[in-house]
């Protein structure tokens, strides 16, 4: 995948080199190895087909060649795409990549006028445009697989619009919410990652095709037009910058690397819920294994799984980081590097998506055990404090002192707050009223908590009919 110097010779079906004009040797067979890359590069064949069909399209249109040696080409192209659909395309290593194995089989369907194809181009701008082609449709992809995970959690928060369950900080019991909020959070999450892929989108959205090896074409080609039939908002404005750059890839990753992250942080929680210690949420057989040795094992595998699917979607950002640092203008070999960990990165966040999506559909949530420990660990506290300075108007940090004081009478009563009496409240701060009970229950805080955004049953409502509305 590169320009047509300092390679080893490919056969062209004919007995000739396809750009080994100058070499009167075959490469050692190392040589051949490291340098072939068919045997991961042939996933772009079908954007390789639509590149050479808008190219030969142009071509024609401009007059550079004429049209019945076009329509021969297109025809040609129509055979091999059948041939690939249908798994009969011979793939040989003997011819490096995607792009010199489909022109060698166009060579022996339609014979030497298969050679004006690669007229006005190199194979520089062939990979920069079929890759940039596969990314985009990686990125589209991604973006409606998040779309369809946010549907999924919409749905389970809706039903749960009222679950009671302890809000942690530290991972520690901190204020009750619901379980709806809580799931929320994650479509949010899920939204901005969506979001990211849809401008990573619109960035990389300008066709490489014609800046032909690094400098541009000596032929009357009209970029404009193979940018607009292949879908990009207009062709890019630097024939270096067009064979030269990967960023589009990188920033695609990147919004993967992101995306990973939320899906191992939502991973995490649901391997903790279905601890019997936590006892939160099931989930049915479809989304657990057993063990070889304990049969009373049902393993949260799947969001294991997805949980350390983050490592390998990151560690590919790396790698394509670190290939592309150091490189001077314009196309390099190690750029063929760019292929393998792009996409060995989207097939781990698709196959993860999916799982996720289906798992949050499965999961079955305890309410119960859930509303029961919404108020373990004096969750209420701070709704003690802010009672205290509605009522009687005490600064926050004053309250804050008298409630962490009926924290530590309650702790060493071995009782909740709520059933600390009158009196030994009245001990602690003597204006206090029986109306302080209203608002130590988990349901009464999260009640209250009816700012924009808040865990209010009445809050998480509207955010579910802003994102429905949002989704649909």
């Amino acid at each position: 995948m590169t320009d047509n110097a300092s390679k080893t010779p490919a056969a062209n079906g004919q007995g000739q080199a396809m750009w080994g004009g100058r070499f009167s040797a075959k490469p050692a067979e190392l040589m051949q190895a490291i340098n072939v890359s068919i045997g991961f590069d042939k996933r772009l064949w079908a954007q390789d087909l639509a590149g050479s069909r808008a190219h030969a399209r142009m071509l024609i249109s401009q007059g550079v060649i004429a049209s019945s040696d076009g329509e021969e080409i297109l025809e040609g192209l129509a055979r091999i795409e059948d041939e690939l659909s249908t798994g009969t395309f011979p793939f040989r290593d003997e011819y490096e990549d995607i792009h010199m194995n489909i022109e060698a089989r166009l060579r022996e369907l339609i014979g030497p006028t298969a050679g004006r194809l690669h007229t006005a181009r190199s194979r520089n701008d062939q990979v920069a445009v079929d890759f940039r082609l596969w990314v985009r449709d990686a990125a589209d992809r991604s973006a409606a697989q998040l779309v369809e995970l946010q549907k999924a959690l919409l749905a389970q928060a809706e039903t749960y619009a009222d679950a009671l369950m302890p809000g942690f900080t530290h991972l520690q019991p901190a204020q009750p919410v619901t379980f709806g909020h809580h799931l929320m959070a994650y479509v949010e999450m899920f939204g901005r990652d969506a979001g990211r892929f849809r401008d990573a989108r619109a960035r990389m959205n300008e066709c490489p095709l014609g800046a032909a090896a690094l400098a541009g074409s000596p032929f009357p080609i009209d970029r404009h037009q193979t940018a607009a039939s292949l879908g990009f908002d207009r062709p890019t404005a630097n024939s270096l910058d067009s064979v030269s750059s990967r960023d589009f890839a990188l920033e695609a990753l990147s919004a993967a690397s992101i995306t990973a992250t939320h899906l191992s942080r939502l991973a995490e929680e649901i391997v903790l819920w279905t601890t019997p210690m936590f006892g939160f949420i099931k989930l049915t057989d479809a989304f657990t294994t057993g063990s070889s040795i304990m049969p009373q094992k049902k393993n949260p595998d799947a969001a294991e799984l997805i949980r350390a699917k983050v490592g390998r979607i990151l560690g590919s950002l790396t790698t394509l980081t670190v290939v592309m640092k150091g490189l001077p203008l314009a196309y390099s070999k190690d750029m063929q590097e760019d292929k393998v960990p792009t996409f060995e990165a989207f097939d781990a966040l698709e196959l993860s998506l999916l799982a996720m999506a289906g798992m949050i559909a499965d999961l079955i949530p305890n309410t119960d055990k859930m509303a029961a420990a919404a108020g373990a660990g004096f969750s209420t506290a701070t709704d003690l404090a802010d009672w205290l300075v509605r009522e009687l108007n005490m600064p926050f940090r004053d309250a804050h002192h008298v409630t962490g004081s009926a924290v530590k009478a309650a702790e060493t009563k071995g009782v909740d707050l709520a059933e600390l009496s009158l009196a030994e409240f009245q001990a602690i701060e003597p204006r206090i009223t029986d109306g302080v009970y209203a608002v130590l229950t988990p349901a009464a805080s999260a009640a209250s908590r009816m700012s924009y955004g808040g865990t209010a049953p009445a809050q998480v409502r509207a955010q579910i009919a802003r994102w429905k509305e949002t989704l649909a």
